[in-house]
């Protein structure tokens, strides 16, 4: 990663419960414009290190810079507000909203038109609703949900499900975007297609993407670079070649053929 812009750096991050260390140690360097894995075991650390980013815990030592600038200890708005966004292990939809109104919810952060002119119905209020009615549909046909808009979210297929609430964080407009298990319960149509969406918001918005998730063909298919975790400490980290043929990464991971 020599050269390259680095967007997220954890310096020397410790997470302590009590006396139990959920993350120890642990120094990553993501670099802008990637698509980033971190692996592990169940109770690796993974999600621990995503609540810290987002600030949902203060790290117990260390620092995380995001472009430069120390986040950890902020709160959670001005992190988001800062350009990160996150989805979850378990879908948080609003589950009795059409899939268009999800969307809808979470432009509410760009709007700048006043309590008056959304009364008024002032030029600056239609140009701006105008505007986030294309922005939603654009993000509607990137994820493939613009045929279901008007469905309730509830009602979708688990693999669009998931691929909504992507579609809302990124409705964000973040630079970063992190992805908790965005395949947990996806059969292989679904994770081909999910990792197609993950490409194109790389690709076409160039937003830096970080990646949690035990499918290994997704991790694998999609990441410039992959950290390992293991017991709250740091196992691994490299291409995905390197990865795969990792002795200690196939130990304690990825399984060993007897």
């Amino acid at each position: 990663m020599e050269g390259q812009e680095i967007i997220l750096k954890l310096e020397h991050v410790v997470k302590r419960f009590g006396g139990i260390a959920a993350s120890n140690d642990i120094n990553i360097d993501v670099p802008r414009g990637s698509i980033y894995g971190i692996i592990g075991p169940n109770g690796a650390g993974k999600t621990t290190l995503f609540n810290m980013i987002t600030g949902v815990y203060d790290t117990t030592e260390g620092r995380i810079l995001f472009n430069s600038e120390k986040i950890n200890g902020l709160p959670t708005h001005v992190i988001a507000n800062k350009g990160i966004a996150r989805t979850f292990q378990n879908i948080r939809l609003f589950g009795d909203l059409s899939v268009y109104s999800n969307l809808l919810t979470a432009c509410q952060k760009n709007i700048t038109y006043s309590l008056l002119d959304g009364v008024l119905r002032t030029r600056k209020c239609r140009s701006q609703e105008l505007e986030m009615e294309a922005f939603c549909m654009e993000l509607l046909d990137e994820a493939g949900l613009a045929d279901v808009k008007d469905q309730k979210a509830s009602n979708l297929p688990y693999g669009m499900q998931r691929r909504l609430e992507i579609a809302r964080a990124l409705a964000t407009r973040p630079k970063l975007i992190l992805l908790d298990e965005p395949a947990a319960g996806m059969n292989e149509e679904e994770s081909d297609r999910l990792s197609r969406f993950i490409r194109g918001i790389r690709d076409r918005k160039k937003i830096t993407v970080v990646i949690i998730d035990h499918h290994m063909d997704v991790i694998m298919a999609i990441c410039d670079q992959i950290t390992v975790l293991n017991f709250g400490t740091l196992l691994a980290a490299g291409s995905p070649d390197e990865i795969q043929s990792n002795p200690e990464v196939i130990s304690a991971y990825l399984g060993v053929d007897e």
